[in-house]
């Protein structure tokens, strides 16, 4: 025999219903119920599932964070690295002109060689 609600075949015992139709509606709302428990707890299980991947993408959205705050660092890094090779860059150049310029007024006091 078949799961059935006692009460809901009593009550439909108690509207005449005939035997047999009492019993087959209270086992037909005894499988219905049993789907919904059954929808339910998959519903939870989908809940808790959805709810550990939401932890798993908070997790990834930190880590993400802590990168772009370690990838700001290198930026900042680099930007003064370019700073201090233009600087460097000057003061070759101006030091090679310093040069050029004193070879040139210590060779032009010099006639041509013999």
């Amino acid at each position: 025999m078949a799961i059935m609600l006692a009460k809901t075949y009593q009550a439909f015992k108690a509207a005449g219903a005939p035997e047999d139709d009492a019993v087959a509606a209270a086992e037909e709302l005894a499988g219905y119920e049993n789907r919904l428990t059954n929808i339910e707890s998959r519903l939870d299980r989908i809940e808790n599932r959805l709810d550990h991947i939401e932890n798993r993408l908070d997790h990834i959205e930190n880590r993400l964070d802590h990168i772009e705050n370690r990838l700001a660092l290198v930026e900042a890094k680099v930007a003064e690295f370019a700073g201090k090779i233009t600087v460097l860059t000057w003061a070759v150049g101006i030091n090679a002109a310093a040069t050029i310029a004193i070879l040139g007024i210590l060779l032009r006091g010099h006639g041509p060689l013999p």
